[in-house]
């Protein structure tokens, strides 16, 4: 069903919707997401709060609505999409930084607070993957990275399903896919360099 994730009244319809059909939640994947472009000074106040808005409180809301349906089911994981973005700073983009950084640190205060009931949370910090965000990127975006290729959106849902059916232990933690990007540039090192 469509859902403005923005919206209280959305998910909340969400949720009864979903568990009239399927009965309670066992797994939440908040991966809405946009992005608008421009630096601090360029951006403006409703371009910086539409991306807050959709990345971080629409993430806020899915959790804080559908936590009780996952008491419910006696348990269950939440995965949060992040970003690179989340784990490093990026020029032009400052909104989208700002609302992943957020989303990686609002993560491990829900794996923390739902701990208890069962409910695991953790984040996917995907880099460069082949979405509508990347259509206008080329390869050669990609081409300075250990791994020099864009991801694949399945690749990013083998990993969302691991950490909500496998990784049974994991709660407050980060899952990266990035092409190797965070481990540093695949530069060899010559003495004298």
């Amino acid at each position: 069903m469509h859902l403005d994730v923005s919206t209280e009244d959305g998910w909340q319809t969400m949720v009864a919707e979903t568990e009239q059909a399927l009965g309670p939640v066992s797994a939440l994947v908040n991966n809405a997401g946009v992005l608008e472009w421009g630096t601090i000074e360029e951006q403006t106040l409703e371009s910086f709060r539409r991306v807050i808005d959709v990345n971080l409180q629409g993430a806020w809301l899915g959790m804080r609505t559908t936590a009780p349906s996952l008491r419910r089911a006696g348990g269950g994981a939440i995965v949060n999409i992040s970003s690179l973005a989340g784990l490093t700073g990026y020029a032009g983009i400052g909104a989208y930084v700002a609302s992943k950084w957020g989303l990686r640190g609002l993560t491990k205060a829900a794996a923390l607070e739902l701990a208890p009931d069962g409910i695991r949370v953790c984040s996917v910090h995907p880099g460069a993957v082949r979405t509508a965000m990347t259509a206008d990127f080329d390869d050669s975006f990609t081409a300075g990275q250990p791994l020099p290729r864009f991801g694949e959106p399945e690749e990013v849902a083998r990993m969302v399903l691991f950490i909500a059916a496998e990784a049974t232990f994991s709660t407050g933690v980060e899952f990266v896919l990035d092409g190797g990007v965070i481990a540093g540039p695949p530069t060899v090192l010559t003495p004298g360099q």
